[in-house]
């Protein structure tokens, strides 16, 4: 006499565990969205006011940037830092978090600041060639009267080649 096992027996523990993996990968991807990105920091100054900008400076890091995020500190954003100075433009795709960006010149001079709507495909750019820019919660720039031709201070913009 043969003793056959039943397919559902054999295969219940092997549905259970890839349910199990596949919803802790789910989990841990929604997590992740919305949360803070570990990446290095920088301080820089906008007058008498203090940044504190995580730099997104690898082509992975400036593509992600500040998507899926709901909420930023008062005084926190985000320094994209580009190889070369060239034309920027960004736009806020599965960005949730309405957004002012400053375009940012080698010597942290503001060349220009958009204000951009959450979640658009619309693009804004740089009315010159610049290598960083600074996103930061929109009107943020406003509120503390920084505007084009403006000069940014911190070690990012010292450390540029001019």
């Amino acid at each position: 006499m043969m003793l056959v096992r039943h397919s559902s027996s054999f295969f219940r523990p092997q549905v259970a565990r890839f349910l199990t993996v596949s919803l802790l990968c789910w989990a841990s991807q929604v997590a992740a969205q919305g949360q803070p990105q570990s990446l290095p920091t920088v301080q820089l100054t906008a007058g008498i006011d203090a940044i504190k900008a995580m730099v997104a400076q690898a082509p992975e890091e400036r593509q992600k940037g500040l998507m899926y995020r709901r909420n930023m500190g008062a005084n926190e954003g985000m320094l994209f830092v580009f190889e070369t100075a060239a034309v920027q433009c960004f736009w806020m795709r599965n960005t949730p978090l309405p957004l002012s960006a400053a375009f940012i010149g080698d010597d942290g001079r503001v060349v220009n600041i958009e204000d951009m709507k959450p979640e658009t495909d619309d693009s804004h750019c740089s009315k010159k060639p610049v290598r960083y820019v600074l996103e930061m919660n929109q009107g943020w720039f406003a509120r503390h009267g920084v505007k084009a031709g403006d000069q940014l201070g911190g070690a990012a913009f010292k450390a540029a080649p001019r």
